[in-house]
């Protein structure tokens, strides 16, 4: 039906609702979402209908969801096997092998991540794990066992091979040793600890990173020779303060504090360098002088994962100070980073986003977001911050749907894609499994599935999957990244496996920023913590709530609300954890109206 010189009603009730819920800016509305004035319902953006299929997802299909999810990883994973094994990674379109770039050891792109040592392999091994494959996880260990060798003069980041190589030692080792086994026999006849020790000469190979006067390390070693003469000085937040979970680790299980104080003196390093005024930390920064080089503060690439692994490591080893940072810093996000109407299912205002700022005073410093920030919604939920981590989901599964995948950086300003490329990145599988344990709510089901189909009718070639080279275009490149299976494939596979081992007894394990599970106890949490009891996780409570209740919400300060404490948060007649009319907004902000 047209109106008004050829202007569809779509189009009338997008400007409608534009501005009724954005023109009064971040004023909160006292009633319900439902009692928005009544002639915009007259437009068929609040037509029920046009959320429907979310509010179910059958049974039949979460089954067969999950077989496609799982040939998913299995395509990806024999083809480097037979393409590419014992080369680091695959290129899935030529069905080869690749490697360091030594023609051009400039190509920090290639050569932070790829250092000859079956990098896919050595991170996707605990995937095998889960997936309940013992007898090839058992096979995965003695090839990497037999084929891996850190004594190679290749230069790599520390970050990379921390997260990718040594957190997939050590999840692959622990899950070994656990007791009792969750996942079948999975011990390689005999095993003694070879895992382990690969990690520690790793490790003991990343250590001369940390020969600065400032506590943080380089940014890149040699593995054979150390700190390059000629290397750069300058590192991320994120790579210089993401080390403690897998430092940490390897230093409990050796008994040996010393990788563990290098790391945590890197964090504190960092924390030192905050804005006395907003309390923020910038992008890059010298690792000689901690001067920063840049005042951009952000949620995406370069920060992301030191405030994960301030929250992840104060679960893991009950170290105070962890959490008292994390939350610290969490506060002066929420104060200085975001923007949009107050409260993510009341009120009236822009859909809330947190953009990148100046670290000195909160001002919007740049008009893009980037796909790694879309790991925060999941952070959110471990936090207990579950209403902004709905809301900050929505936002990225709507650039997921207007482009089939998320462009690397997306212009919020101009409405398009800043960077094109999608390197088929788990952050946004990541979150959106993280809120469906926390909800139980099909609409993550649903867009999980989404997801899967994308990936197979965008990325898939004759021998894996493929980086989209152009989100608009769907053009690839010839390069499958190795955490495609250690976090994209795993956390679409954990979504749909309700059975799993990982989903009934979530409050026993945790995810590194690479995907890899380690598993939670007071074998690993410092002494003075003291108590034979794992401290419940925000993932805990809300998967155990979600039992009892259709919804959960959280308190501002982070503690757990159920839904009889907050019954405006969640109408149970909706379905849907995003309000409808705050879905449809956001939806129709990028062109969706489906």
């Amino acid at each position: 039906m047209k109106r008004s010189g050829g202007r569809s009603s779509v189009f009338w009730g997008k400007w409608l609702l534009s501005w009724a819920l954005g023109c009064f800016g971040g004023v909160q509305m006292q009633s319900s979402p439902t009692k928005l004035p009544a002639f915009l319902k007259g437009y068929g953006l609040f037509d029920p209908a046009r959320f429907r299929h979310f509010h179910h997802f059958p049974e039949w299909l979460r089954h067969e969801t999950l077989n496609e999810a799982r040939a998913m990883f299995h395509t990806g994973y024999d083809c480097y096997m037979k393409c590419a094994f014992p080369l680091d990674e695959l290129d899935p379109i030529r069905c080869a092998g690749r490697g360091p770039d030594r023609e051009n050891p400039s190509n920090i792109n290639i050569n932070d991540v790829l250092g000859d040592y079956a990098l896919t392999l050595v991170d996707a091994l605990d995937t095998l794990a889960i997936m309940g494959n013992a007898s090839e996880f058992q096979r995965a260990v003695q090839a990497v066992i037999d084929s891996v060798d850190f004594d190679r003069s290749n230069t790599i980041q520390v970050f990379e091979a921390n997260i990718r190589v040594l957190g997939g030692l050590l999840s692959a080792h622990l899950l070994i040793e656990h007791d009792p086994p969750l996942f079948g026999s999975l011990r390689p006849a005999g095993y003694s600890g070879e895992l382990l020790s690969l990690a520690q000469d790793l490790a003991n190979r990343l250590l001369p990173a940390f020969n600065t006067s400032s506590g943080l390390p380089h940014p890149r070693v040699n593995l054979r020779h150390g700190v390059p003469p000629d290397g750069y000085t300058e590192s991320c937040t994120a790579g210089a303060g993401s080390l403690v979970i897998e430092f940490g680790m390897l230093s409990r299980l050796l008994a040996d504090p010393v990788y563990e104080l290098y790391a945590r003196k890197a964090v504190h390093a960092l924390w030192r360098q905050r804005d006395a005024d907003t309390g923020l930390l910038g992008y890059v920064l010298d690792v000689h002088t901690g001067r920063w080089a840049t005042k951009l503060s952000g949620l995406g690439a370069g920060m992301d994962s030191f405030f994960e692994y301030l929250l992840k490591a104060y679960i893991l080893f009950q170290e105070p100070t962890d959490i008292a940072m994390f939350q610290e810093i969490y506060d002066s996000i929420k104060s200085h980073h975001r923007r949009g109407r107050n409260q993510c299912n009341n009120g009236v205002g822009y859909h809330p986003m947190y953009v990148n700022v100046d670290m000195r005073n909160g001002d919007t410093i740049n008009d893009w977001i980037d796909s790694l920030q879309a790991a925060f919604p999941g952070l959110q939920v471990l936090h207990g911050d579950i209403q902004e981590a709905i809301c900050h989901h929505a936002l990225y599964y709507s650039i997921w749907k207007r482009y089939g995948c998320l462009p690397e950086r997306y212009n919020w300003k101009l409405g398009a894609p800043d960077v094109k490329f999608y390197p088929l990145r788990p952050e946004f599988v990541e979150s959106t499994y993280l809120l469906y344990q926390a909800t139980k709510n099909p609409f993550y089901l649903h867009v999980g599935r989404e997801v899967l189909l994308s990936l197979n009718n965008h990325t898939r070639t004759n021998c894996g999957y493929a980086t989209v080279h152009d989100v608009l275009d769907k053009s690839l490149e010839d390069r499958q990244e190795s955490f495609f299976l250690s976090e994209t494939c795993k956390y679409l596979i954990l979504l749909f496996d309700e059975d799993n081992p990982i989903n009934k007894f979530g409050e026993r394990f945790i995810f590194t920023t690479e995907g890899h599970v380690f598993p939670l106890g007071t074998k690993y949490q410092n002494e003075k913590t003291g108590g034979d009891h794992v401290i419940p996780t925000a993932l805990e409570m809300f998967t155990n709530s979600s039992r009892k209740s259709s919804h959960i919400n959280s308190g501002g300060d982070g503690t757990i609300l159920s839904s009889c404490d907050n019954k405006g948060f969640l109408e149970l007649e909706h379905g849907l954890p995003l309000h409808e009319i705050y879905l449809a907004q956001v939806f129709d902000t990028f062109g969706i109206y489906s």
